[in-house]
């Protein structure tokens, strides 16, 4: 129980990597506030599955790359909860293809959702935290954020971005007892990968020191870890939670 009693906001949280953010911290006795764009049913759902575990998790429909949603939101969970003890800044999706080829609007859907969704809802729950003399905030970036990848100028700017803005965030807040730490995923296996050719994957965890792709909850008992108090000298890092993908 890491986590118990702590309030926990998770963005984009209705599947893959943010779904089991949510679990985790649920099973480690938090109250769970996370966000989703689209499916009511998914997250009603997910509500009703953190539930049943004993958690408390309400989700809330919510576009965290809107300025004034995101702040609407931390003032909705304050109402509901008190306070927000952790922000994990999970939401991201891909547009990839190559720079030759990529638009302007696929490169600003992925800035905005990647990268402009960290800054609103950091300087959403600054406030609270800031009163509260203490917290912890978490930004997703990637692998690809570290070294680059071909056809994904716009999605590695956008994770890169992360990490710059995390180690600023921790220099600022610091000295209020706020901590600000990435955690950058390397192969992920989730519903996302399951669609790929089977042999490509093979090749891929092949390459990979731990011969596996990771799993969700890989990424998501890092957060942990860095959401609890057993990290309460950590801020201003990046993990790689990739197998050795990176070293």
């Amino acid at each position: 129980m890491l986590l118990k009693d702590k309030v926990v906001i998770i963005t984009g949280a209705s599947r893959g990597i943010g779904k089991s953010i949510a679990q985790t911290c649920v099973n480690h006795g938090a109250k769970v506030a996370f966000t989703y764009l689209s499916s009511d049913e998914k997250a009603r759902a997910l509500e009703a599955e953190l539930t049943a575990q004993g958690g408390v998790a309400v989700g809330f429909k919510s576009d965290a790359s809107n300025f004034d949603q995101a702040h609407e939101l931390v003032d909705q969970v304050i109402e509901q909860f008190g306070t927000v003890d952790v922000l994990v800044n999970n939401a991201g999706i891909t547009r990839d293809t190559l720079m030759m080829r990529m638009s302007e609007e696929q490169w600003d859907e992925v800035i905005n959702t990647n990268l402009k969704s960290a800054f609103n809802l950091t300087k959403a729950v600054i406030k609270p935290m800031l009163k509260a003399r203490s917290g912890s905030i978490i930004n997703m970036s990637s692998v690809v954020g570290v070294k680059g990848n071909a056809g994904q100028a716009n999605y590695a700017a956008s994770k890169a971005g992360l990490i710059g803005f995390t180690k600023s965030i921790a220099a600022e807040l610091g000295s209020r007892n706020i901590r600000c730490n990435a955690i950058a995923p390397g192969f992920i296996e989730t519903e996302m990968t399951e669609v790929l050719d089977p042999a490509v994957v093979e090749q891929w965890r092949n390459a990979i020191p731990l011969k596996r792709g990771g799993k969700p909850e890989d990424v998501a008992n890092a957060t942990v870890f860095l959401a609890s108090d057993m990290s309460a000298y950590i801020t201003g890092q990046t993990l790689h939670v990739c197998g050795g993908m990176l070293m």
